[in-house]
């Protein structure tokens, strides 16, 4: 995974908390926040937030999917097609 190139210290927010929100924005990467020289936080745009979120929303539905195709937990689609299309006929 790439790091982050915005690298701050936690001072530097403090200092700057309105320009670093604008320019999350502007600039749409993340800015990792230094504490003691160590790497603690990581600030993002709400757009990216929630495009990650999606992201992985849709990871942990595959992982699941995977899970149940190696568990056997599987019907052939011509089976589940038949079972929908009773179930529309049955409407």
């Amino acid at each position: 995974m790439k790091r982050p190139s915005r690298i701050q210290p936690i001072s530097y927010l403090k200092a700057h908390a309105s320009e670093i929100v604008r320019a999350l924005g502007d600039r749409r990467e993340p800015l990792v926040i230094t504490q003691n020289g160590e790497a603690k936080a990581v600030l993002q745009d709400i757009d990216s937030f929630e495009t990650t979120q999606e992201t992985m929303a849709l990871l942990k539905i595959l992982a699941l999917g995977n899970r149940q195709i190696e568990a056997g937990q599987v019907k052939p689609t011509a089976d589940v097609m038949a079972r929908l299309r009773e179930r529309k006929r049955d409407r």
